[in-house]
């Protein structure tokens, strides 16, 4: 049976990923002495992670020690790591990644391209801010033209607080809000460096009572699917099921489906998406 010994992989790991790189790539000097070993020197490594030497000596040669976040982020800079060579470093280290450099704020055109793919049913990505990123003419006639707000203001937690087009579109409002608050909350604790978050949740603290209620509760849960009661102005009475997945090589990004709940619900969809 083949067992995982964490300390011993990690050090193989920084072993081989220093080992594959040119010291010509980092525009290190030629030194006159054949280097008896490929890559990188362990105290280059050092000096380009900010690190001491010794610490780098320990990680290598498995001495149990478990290293910062922010260990793991200079060393994955320093050995110039692949996203997914990154992520695995981190899951090594039984660390979490900081990714305040990366937080999408646009959907990638494969994704874009699945949302409008998913036609006739309503469709739309959205971050773990619940910014929507991209939707289908479906979803945008269901809810509300999103391409008419600026971008700003495309997030589906402040459309249903404060714009008056979607504040009360939900016949079941109160377990919305509810269920929305408390998975930003579970966004804010996961994502402590996003200042746009921050101040998105300022904002609706500030601006809307209930949700400023709600946030001092301090539930946490990540609704992935379910069930929501819309009223729309010209078809009526909408229910549908939504189901929530999340892309395997972009796991802050949600995406959100719709499917007529009833009947009634499909009927009403038909004719929406008809006009």
């Amino acid at each position: 049976m083949i067992t995982v010994d964490v300390a011993q992989e990690l050090a193989a790991f920084l072993r081989t990923r220093r080992e594959r790189l040119d010291p010509r790539d980092f525009g290190l000097p030629a030194r006159r002495q054949a280097r008896r070993t490929p890559g990188l020197r362990r105290e280059e490594v050092a000096e380009l992670a900010g690190i001491s030497t010794d610490y780098v000596v320990r990680l290598e040669q498995a001495r149990g020690l478990r290293p910062s976040a922010d260990v793991v982020e200079a060393l994955a800079r320093a050995l110039r790591l692949t996203p997914d060579e990154r992520a695995y470093l981190f899951g090594l280290a039984q660390q979490h990644p900081r990714r305040a450099d990366e937080l999408a704020t646009a959907a990638g055109p494969p994704l874009a391209q699945l949302v409008a793919d998913l036609s006739p049913l309503p469709a739309m990505l959205m971050n773990h801010r619940y910014d929507i990123l991209a939707w289908n003419s479906e979803m945008a006639k269901l809810l509300l033209d999103f391409g008419s707000l600026p971008p700003p203001k495309r997030n589906a937690m402040w459309l249903c607080l404060m714009h008056p087009e979607t504040r009360d579109i939900y016949v079941d409002r109160e377990r919305v809000v509810r269920e929305g608050v408390a998975h930003l909350r579970t966004a804010w604790a996961a994502h402590p460096e996003d200042q746009a978050l921050t101040d998105l949740i300022a904002e609706c603290i500030a601006r809307d009572e209930e949700f400023a209620r709600l946030w001092a509760e301090r539930d946490v849960k990540v609704n992935g699917r379910g069930r929501k009661i819309m009223r729309h102005p010209d078809v009526g009475v909408i229910a549908v099921h939504f189901e929530t997945l999340t892309p395997l090589q972009d796991p802050d990004q949600l995406l959100v489906i719709y499917r007529a709940a009833d009947a009634e619900s499909r009927s009403a969809l038909e004719r929406l998406c008809a006009h």
